[in-house]
Formats: C-alpha cells, structure tokens, sequence
C-alpha cells in the first residue's frame, strides 16, 4: 500500500511538472465605439464602429517546453467585426493567423501555415498604424504597405532570428500551392530591427505576385482580404523612432509599387477606371506621441502620399494625399482605455481614367469608404479592452 501511495505521488508530481513546462493563451482586442465622416460614398456618416482604432481579433497561443531551449509553438487567430459578431470580410476560421513551428532560445524560430509578413513584423510598429496606442484611421490610402494588417500571407515558412543585444531580423516565403504556377500567387519579404535604448530602427520588403483576386487562386499566398488586387506588388521602407522621457517621436517612409492593377478600394467600395494602370506611392510619415501622465496620452501623425500612375495612355498623373490624425487616449486599467481621435485627409490630382477622360483623385481614409469630393473628415469616440 506505502508503495502504490510513493508511486502515484511521484507520477502526479511528473504530470505536474510535465504540465507546468506548457501552456496555452487566449488573448485578444476588442474595440468598439461611434464614428462620424462627413463624407463615405457621397454621404455623410453616424455610425457604430468596430476597430476603428485597433482590429478585433481574438485567438489562442501556445508553447511547449521540448528541453534543451527549444520549444514547440502555435498560434490561431481570428478576426471578427465585434458589431455583428461575424468573421472579417466574410471569411471563416483562423483568418488572421494560423501557424505552428519550433522557438530556439538562440537560433530563433521557424513557423509554417498563415502568418503577417516580415515588413509587417518589423517596419510597421513604428508607424501610428502599429504603434502600441494603434489607429486604423491612421493608415496609409489603400493600406497600401499593410502597416494597419488588411491581409495576412497563406501558405507561408517564416523565420524569425533570436535577439541579438538588440538585433533581430526575419524573412518569410509564401508558396502559390499551385502544381503548374509555382511563381503565381505566391509571396516573400525580408526585415529587420535594431532596438537600443531610445532608439529603434527598422527596416522591410514584401513582394505578392497576382494579389488579391487577380490570379483567380483562391488558395494562393496572396490573400483577398487586402485592398489591392494587382498583377505584381512590391513595397519596402525605412523607419526610425526615440524616446525622450514620456516623449516619443518618429518617421517612416514606404514606397508601393503597384503594376497591373485590377481593384483599389477602401471600405469596402472600389475606385472607378483603374483596372491595367501602375499606381506608385511614396508614403512619408510623421508621427508623435506624448504621456501627460502615465494614464493620459495624446498621439498625433501627418503622412504626405505622393503618387504616380502610368499606363492611362493620357499621361502620367500625379494623385497625393495629405493625411493628418490627432488623438488622446486614457487607460482605466493595464488592459482597458478610452479614446478620441480624428481624421482629416485631403486628396489632389487625378487617379484613373473613364471614357478617356482622367478621374480626379477623392479622399479615401483607411477603412471608410471613399469621399466623393477631395475632402473627407472623420472622428471616433471608444472604449478598447485588451486581454
């Protein structure tokens, strides 16, 4: 009987150390408030919305401990519109990520399934679109450069380094899962950071090949949850920020580079009299933030878009966009804050062409649809809870 009592505590006290060396997380954002535009379609707009600051999502993550500094990991992520409780853009499942893979201690690691790509990773945080505080609104026209996360890449091996005394880097390859086109629908990009202190640095590339619904592979690397559908994308930037106390400022500049356009859009609402055209932008990027206290924060950006489209057959044209967006945000708690923040943009030039006649370009801030003039306003009023 002594021996049957030892044996079932020392196997209960291996299960329990077998248990404490794994873990599973549920995490997610949800972000919920009113948002008025004074312009989205040709109307103004009173509304309800969802992540106008931060995307809702919700997921699990998860690591086992496989000795030696090595672990095996896992994440399913899903995001959601919180107003309906309906997946995002219709899709179903783990739409956000979906990956598995091994985490070195010192080699770093290496993940297979759907994952955000590497410019993702790295470059994007600096932004107001990835900060910490977060602003879709903020975003670049379009999304141009996924700052704000419109897509997630399918089919994808991605390596991620180890931290180097403040260096890391990564790349990431998205197979097309086609048997007779391994170049279509497929994507790859590369970045890096370095973070020092108050300083941090950071740097990316990411290339879709027929994106969107342009290549006609619904199973392909490319994902058509993005704004842009077009035969060839390639965008990469530079980055920099410091913080000063509770002061942080920072700049970022991106270049998308966009050829065989089939879609552009915003809000769900599609641009007219761009399909065959090459849209190239230069998106430069300031942006600041300021803790009056450690609860109260006030945020700010200003991004100047300039672009050029070929291919009109009338001459090139030279559509821009200044977007400015000022915010206040104040924590209740570690996990839960309120915000305010508004959005002006103002748009120039012409974009497209119909009848042979150019289109004048409309503003289009990020995730409303676009202006019908070259003004559009926007504001939001929330409550955000993270967990």
């Amino acid at each position: 009987m002594k021996k049957t009592l030892i044996l079932a505590g020392v196997l209960g006290a291996f299960a329990m150390s077998a248990h404490a060396q794994s873990s599973v997380t549920l995490y997610g954002s949800l972000d919920a408030g009113l948002l008025y535009a004074n312009n989205a379609g040709g109307h103004s707009l009173w509304a309800q919305g969802s992540g106008a600051m931060s995307n809702n999502y919700f997921g699990l993550k998860g690591a086992e401990d496989l000795g030696g500094g090595l672990k095996a990991i896992f994440t399913l992520e899903s995001g959601f519109n919180l107003n309906n409780g309906g997946y995002k853009n219709g899709d179903s499942g783990f739409n956000r990520q979906a990956f598995v893979g091994l985490q070195s201690d010192q080699y770093g690691a290496l993940t297979l399934g759907r994952q955000y790509d590497s410019m993702n990773q790295y470059l994007a945080p600096l932004s107001e679109a990835g900060l910490g505080f977060g602003n879709n609104l903020a975003g670049h026209p379009f999304d141009n450069d996924n700052f704000a996360q419109s897509f997630s890449v399918k089919n994808a091996v991605k390596y991620s380094s180890a931290n180097y005394a403040g260096f890391q880097f990564g790349g990431m390859y998205g197979f097309s899962n086609q048997a007779n086109g391994f170049a279509n629908s497929r994507a790859w990009s590369a970045g890096a950071s370095y973070n020092n202190g108050p300083l941090n640095v950071a740097a990316g590339y990411l290339q879709l090949n027929n994106s969107g619904s342009y290549g006609g592979n619904a199973n392909g690397a490319a994902s058509a949850d993005q704004n842009i559908s077009a035969r060839l994308q390639r965008s990469f930037g530079v980055g920099a920020n410091y913080t000063y106390g509770p002061a942080q400022v920072g700049f970022v500049w991106s270049h998308s580079q966009i050829d065989g356009l089939q879609s552009l859009g915003s809000g769900g609402m599609n641009l007219a009299g761009i399909s065959g055209l090459n849209l190239h932008l230069d998106n430069y990027e300031i942006n600041g933030a300021y803790h009056l206290t450690p609860a109260l924060a006030f945020v700010g950006s200003y991004t100047f878009t300039d672009g050029t489209v070929t291919g009109t057959g009338t001459g090139d044209q030279s559509p821009k966009w200044h977007t400015v967006m000022l915010g206040t945000d104040y924590s209740l708690s570690k996990r839960t804050d309120v915000y305010l923040a508004g959005v002006y943009q103002h748009a120039s030039g012409s974009l497209g062409v119909q009848n042979g006649v150019p289109v004048a370009n409309v503003a289009a801030i990020n995730t409303l649809s676009p202006s019908s003039t070259g003004n559009q306003v926007a504001a939001t009023i929330g409550l955000r809870h993270r967990f």
